[in-house]
């Protein structure tokens, strides 16, 4: 039984935007896992998926456009006992962030970061995000967006990460289900989330989504490599969702000879004398 709860606060979303159900998605699951708030961190940049820290009482770094992955990998780094979540959105962690995307899947560190999908940049008024459909009319791009859409799911097992998953704000229960497994894989874990945007995002709806998508059974295999990436490809009239790929692989951590005898780094004593000299090196 939790001694403190996951209290949620009044937000500044859009009514009816899928981000409250995300938001108590996140609550339920953190709550089933056992997790006090002193013990999670909530790592965002900017965007109205990066509002979620500051909607519920837990630790939160709230940063840069596109720059969450980073601090939440250093919190990580510094003080392994904490559960660390990256919170961003398309435009946040494939755009601005993409970089950081990439690379933190080659470093695997154990962290989940949950990607509010919602196909548009919906803090600045509704341009083409990196997952917006080709031929999609906005404000900016009125004569349809010309770039093909990133598929993050697709990039991320070909480069490697250990767990990718998809999920829908539309289903509570799988979504509760897909944030539990990646919070408790031991490694870097991505969650793609549709999270329709009810103000600038028209043809993406709820009902565009809950038409399309539907989830994975038992009979999947997903340690099957080459069934995932055919998954991840599978986005049209049917998107599957649920755990696409999962690889036990060494974390960070594990591979790192300072941080593998479990001692967290904030917890080491720091030689004054030995940083002085380090310092002097460079004066």
């Amino acid at each position: 039984m939790n001694t403190e709860t996951f209290t949620t606060y009044e937000t500044a979303w859009c009514p009816g935007c899928g981000n409250f159900s995300l938001l108590d998605c996140l609550k339920t699951a953190l709550e089933e896992l056992g997790k006090e708030p002193s013990d999670v961190l909530i790592a965002a940049g900017i965007g109205q998926a990066a509002k979620t820290p500051q909607y519920i009482n837990v630790n939160a770094f709230c940063g840069l456009h596109g720059r969450a992955l980073p601090a939440a990998i250093a919190a990580k780094i510094a003080n392994e006992k904490l559960t660390v979540i990256a919170h961003t959105g398309d435009g946040d962690g494939y755009g601005e962030g993409g970089n950081h995307f990439i690379h933190n899947i080659r470093r695997n560190v154990n962290i989940a970061h949950f990607v509010h999908d919602n196909q548009v940049y919906a803090l600045t008024k509704g341009q083409a995000s990196p997952t917006s459909d080709e031929g999609y009319v906005t404000g900016v791009q009125t004569d349809g967006n010309h770039d093909t859409p990133l598929n993050p799911v697709l990039v991320a097992i070909a480069a490697g990460a250990g767990f990718v998953a998809r999920a829908f704000t539309g289903n509570k229960a799988g979504l509760v289900s897909v944030m539990k497994q990646a919070i408790l894989f031991d490694g870097y874990a991505l969650v793609d989330i549709f999270q329709p945007c009810v103000s600038f995002n028209k043809v993406n709806t709820f009902a565009w989504y809950k038409e399309r998508v539907y989830e994975l059974d038992d009979s999947y295999d997903s340690t099957n490599k080459v069934l995932a990436l055919q998954k991840a490809m599978e986005f049209g009239e049917k998107i599957p969702t649920g755990v696409i790929y999962r690889e036990e692989k060494p974390s960070f951590h594990q591979k790192n000879s300072v941080l593998m005898h479990g001692q967290p780094l904030l917890d080491r004593l720091t030689d004054p004398a030995v940083v002085q000299k380090l310092v002097n090196e460079f004066v």
